[in-house]
């Protein structure tokens, strides 16, 4: 065998400090900067070094002893049996490799029974009983000693301070996992929050440092709870010659067991029980990294015995790492379908959460500077079942001198419009919602929906065709469709391009609300349209409005204001207007009137129901010329409604307010009364 060189030694002195470093984060401090994969990876180097050079292993290395030191804070006990951790696996081969070297050991070629269980995040602890009586509790600590915290674990209401049933030896010390879950994380998170405290960042760190609290009361607010694994010193009595049946008499004794655990024969069955269990791991309502896989008989385990710092006879089938550590190479700015630009993290590519990932959302520059992550910067990722991959921490610790600043681009960088970031809001969005690529699809379904322009046959999956083809780069394009390129599209006849180009040539005459509706202007709904029409009577009135003039109107804001006029300052929106206006598209004008003159100023009209004269839509813009305000709700309010049949439990409340109703008969009288024909 050669000898180790210098950069070995070197190598194996900077991994040992390293990893007691990561140790001390993780067990004293309840603060792991890594996440548990490069932590294993760490480990995993180490134990190979010392394998083919054993005479570099020394008293003090990481792989003579489990964990950390426990915390000077807390009375330390020293565990009667030792508290080990167990070797691990990752996949079916090293799964049967196990089994084989046991059957080996055991001189048998039978199958082995198993008893297997998810292996929870959490903290491993130790409860004695003496005479059915809770009379001490201990973390794992180093797995030689840990620290008391007995008056803790007395506040956790899932775990009984005295046994109840029979055969309970009077000795009995009872391991497990102390966690918190899911649903509870959140619950105690949202009330932190609440109170201006601070959050956690996980359950586990979450259960870790509530278990290290001095003071009992803070841990009985918290959503503590347990699941028993094995136990270790037993006098007094004896437990029963299996695993499994000890966890049957746990449970009967009040014990809390996880009620997934199964017994099974032959590794075979282990890895399909790991596999379903990797498929419900999100629907638990517990964070578990894997399934622990242990012999089942006791006279089995002895016979195996143990190795330095593991037993033979169990191990851990571990699950893709959710959590691990890359590098931030570059942050890309990406626009969606309705506008909004989010920062999207480009990474040193990762395996994670099953998949390899090289790319995580950043949310938005609010979440880019709470993390305080830098371009260069060595983070870590997260991805839980389908969830999309994100960054949830930066190792500060890791951070190059050359690291950068993310900076929120000056334009759209799909379109190069200029983008909306008010201060008060999280959100960035691009101002060229009629011209934007990474807005056209959604731009032009909203521009020929039926209350905008209303182009019967121009349906969204017909767009999205057109859109692929390049057909339609802009909501403009529309009107040069041609009847040779619409017959060619998969489910388009002849007889229905022709329809569609006469629906479309019928969309020029239109009124002034509807066209400013089409446009997408943000927040400019059906009632806004009509009030800016009503206000202004025609187009180049409302594009060419101040921002004062805009905030007279009734019920348009400041923040509405801004945005219409932040959409018609973008030049490339007025080339689109000005090409549809090319093209024939008229909208109407209208004479400006003072909406107190209107005969239904000052109402509240509902319609509910089916209408055989028209539409619900053309009967709410009837309502609203007349100075009506249309409200999808009956509430004290409501002045009148309108009920065609089919009408159901608006009806039955304007009945239970005394509320006027109407017919459609009266509601066509009404308008007739008023002289308002469409």
């Amino acid at each position: 065998m050669t000898a180790p060189t210098l950069n070995l030694i070197a190598e194996l002195k900077k991994l040992r400090k390293e990893i007691e470093h990561h140790s001390r984060l993780y067990y004293r401090h309840d603060a792991p900067e890594i996440p548990d994969q490069e932590y294993d990876c760490l480990f995993d180097r180490l134990l190979g070094i010392e394998k083919q050079w054993p005479e570099l292993i020394s008293v003090d290395s990481p792989s003579q002893r489990v964990g950390s030191e426990p915390l000077s804070g807390f009375t330390q006990i020293k565990h009667e049996i030792p508290m080990l951790s167990l070797d691990k696996v990752n996949s079916e081969e090293e799964l049967q490799r196990f089994e084989s070297r046991l059957q080996k050991r055991l001189n048998a070629d039978s199958a082995i029974n198993y008893s297997c269980e998810p292996k929870v995040d959490g903290v491993a602890v130790s409860l004695l009983y003496e005479n059915g009586l809770l009379v001490r509790a201990a973390t794992r600590g180093d797995g030689s000693k840990g620290e008391d915290i007995t008056h803790n674990v007395k506040t956790i209401s899932d775990i009984p301070l005295r046994l109840e049933g029979h055969g309970i030896p009077g000795r009995l010390e009872v391991r497990g996992e102390i966690f918190i879950s899911k649903s509870g994380f959140k619950r105690m998170n949202a009330l932190a929050k609440s109170n201006s405290e601070k959050t956690f960042v996980n359950p586990r760190n979450a259960a870790a440092g509530t278990l290290r609290q001095l003071d009992s009361r803070i841990t009985a607010k918290r959503p503590l709870t347990m699941f028993c694994y094995s136990y270790g010193v037993v006098e007094q009595g004896e437990l029963p010659d299996t695993l499994t049946k000890v966890f049957d008499c746990f449970n009967d004794w009040g014990l809390p067991v996880n009620p997934e655990r199964e017994a099974n024969t032959g590794v075979e069955a282990c890895y399909a029980y790991c596999q379903q269990l990797l498929a419900s791991r999100d629907s638990l309502d517990y964070e578990i990294d894997g399934v622990v896989i242990k012999v089942n008989q006791f006279g089995l385990q002895d016979t195996l015995g143990m190795n330095a710092r593991t037993p033979r006879w169990a191990v851990a089938y571990k699950f893709p790492a959710e959590e691990v550590a890359t590098v931030l190479n570059d942050v890309e700015f990406q626009v969606g379908r309705t506008g909004t630009i989010t920062p999207v993290a480009r990474l040193e590519p990762v395996f994670v959460g099953g998949v390899t990932v090289s790319n995580a959302t950043l949310h938005n520059m609010d979440e880019v500077a709470r993390l305080g992550v830098k371009i260069g910067d060595a983070v870590i990722i997260r991805r839980a079942g389908d969830v999309i991959p994100k960054v949830v921490s930066v190792i500060q610790s890791r951070r190059p001198k050359k690291a950068r600043s993310i900076k929120i681009p000056a334009k759209c960088p799909v379109c190069d419009s200029d983008i909306e970031h008010e201060e008060d809001e999280v959100l960035m969005r691009c101002t060229g919602g009629l011209v934007c690529s990474a807005q056209r699809t959604q731009s032009i379904i909203h521009f020929a929906s039926r209350q905008a322009m209303d182009i019967d046959g121009l349906g969204n999956k017909l767009i999205e065709q057109l859109v692929e083809k390049e057909l339609l780069n802009s909501v403009a394009d529309i009107y040069t469709l041609e009847l040779e390129s619409l017959t060619g599209l998969e489910r388009m006849g002849s007889k229905s391009a022709e329809n569609l180009l006469i629906a479309i040539q019928n969309s020029k005459n239109i009124t002034l609300n509807r066209f400013l509706l089409s446009l997408g202007i943000r927040e400019v709904g059906e009632a806004t349209a009509q009030a800016l029409a009503a206000h202004f009577g025609n187009l180049e009135k409302v594009m060419s409005s101040t921002e004062e003039a805009l905030v007279d109107i009734p019920d348009i804001g400041q923040v509405v204001a801004l945005h219409i006029r932040a959409f018609f300052d973008e030049s490339h929106n007025i080339e689109v207007i000005n090409k549809l206006q090319k093209a024939g598209v008229k909208p109407s004008e209208i004479a400006p009137i003072e909406k107190e003159t209107l005969p239904l100023h000052g109402q509240i009209y509902v319609v509910t129901g089916t209408l055989d004269a028209m539409s619900r839509g053309e009967a709410k813009e009837r309502l609203q010329k007349l100075g009506a305000k249309v409200a999808g709700s009956v509430s004290a309010k409501t002045t009148c409604v309108v009920a065609g049949p089919g009408a159901g439990s608006k009806l039955t409340k304007a009945e239970a307010l005394g509320i006027q109703v109407i017919d459609e008969v009266g509601f066509l009288s009404l308008l007739e009364r008023h002289n308002k024909p469409g």
